[in-house]
């Protein structure tokens, strides 16, 4: 009997140690942990949470960007106004060299009526060679008013003489309505007092008596 338990203890013995039974737990673990990840898999990377300095740095960029775009608005609507100041400023002083002078002109348009009619009151038939001072006194007047009336065109001032044209409210003024024959009704059938327009800016509308449908 003792004998028998011998060769068994041996026999087990000789199983343990041989090198087949020793990388079999390898192979094993290898085996389970391939079944466990899947061929070919591999670990993902984690993801990491901010960390409060972080959620705070990320806050503060976000304000920065905001305040950023906020002021580049703002700069660019300053920049808008200047432009637009600076061209109505611009535009003020062209129109005050242009029309800083038609108080002037107002004033001078009354000698320019004084000069029409003195000499449309002279009788066309007596200024003739033998009335010598007439003729020259009706020959500088003449003269004065086309001289006057350079001055007038140098500067910008034109005449207004509508007789014939369409009624316009802009240049002219009506002082009546009235049937006038071989005129078409709405256009201008006498002029009483000539206007002038400055730079195309009406100064003074001209009188005018408009024709009406009978």
């Amino acid at each position: 009997m003792a004998s028998w338990c011998v060769r068994a203890v041996r026999q087990s013995y000789s199983v343990l140690a041989s090198p087949a039974l020793k990388s079999a737990p390898v192979r094993l673990l290898c085996t389970a942990t391939q079944q466990k990840n899947g061929p070919g898999s591999e670990e993902e990377p984690e993801k990491t949470e901010q960390t409060p300095a972080e959620k705070v740095l990320t806050e503060e960029k976000v304000q920065l960007e905001d305040q950023l775009k906020e002021m580049t608005e703002k700069y660019k609507r300053a920049l808008a106004d200047t432009e637009n100041l600076r061209t109505r400023s611009q535009r003020m002083v062209e129109d005050a060299k242009l029309y800083g002078i038609q108080g002037f002109c107002k004033d001078l348009l009354e000698v320019a009526d004084i000069l029409e009619k003195a000499t449309e009151s002279v009788p066309k038939e007596e200024v003739t060679s033998q009335n010598p001072h007439l003729k020259n006194l009706y020959d500088g007047l003449v003269m004065t008013e086309v001289q006057i009336q350079k001055v007038f065109t140098k500067h910008g001032l034109l005449k207004l003489n509508p007789e014939g044209q369409k009624f316009n409210p802009y240049e002219h003024e009506a002082l009546f309505h009235a049937p006038v024959e071989g005129k078409e009704p709405g256009t201008v059938a006498v002029v009483t007092k000539v206007g002038y327009k400055l730079h195309g800016r009406t100064l003074r509308p001209a009188l005018v008596g408009v024709a009406k449908a009978s």
